[in-house]
C-alpha cells in the first residue's frame, strides 16, 4: 500500500502510522465479532434441542461449557499461529 500519491500530497509519516492503527483495530473488530458469531452460532447447535423462552439448567451448563472450551481453541490455534509467523519472520 503507497501512501505517498494521496492527491493531497505525500502523506506524513503520523497520519501513515494513524491509518494503519485505524485499519488494525477495524480488523480485530470484525475478528472479533466473527469469534462471537461462529461461537454463539455452534454452541446453540450443538446446546439448544428444543428453543423456548428460557434455556434449562443443563443448556445453560452446555452453553457456558462450549463457550469456554471454544475460547481455549481459539486461544491455542492464534497462539500457535503467532509462533509460525514469528519463527517465519526470523527466518
Amino acid at each position: 500500500m503507497d501512501f505517498s500519491s494521496s492527491p493531497g500530497g505525500s502523506m506524513g509519516s503520523a497520519n501513515k502510522e494513524q491509518m494503519l492503527d485505524q485499519v488494525k483495530q477495524q480488523i480485530a473488530l470484525a475478528n472479533a465479532q466473527e469469534l462471537l458469531q461462529k461461537m454463539s452460532e455452534k454452541c446453540f447447535k450443538k446446546c439448544i434441542n428444543k428453543p423456548g423462552s428460557s434455556l434449562d439448567s443443563s443448556e445453560q451448563k452446555c452453553i457456558a461449557m462450549c463457550m469456554d472450551r471454544y475460547m481455549d481453541s481459539w486461544n491455542l490455534v492464534s497462539k500457535a499461529y503467532g509462533s509460525r509467523i514469528q519463527r517465519e519472520r526470523n527466518r
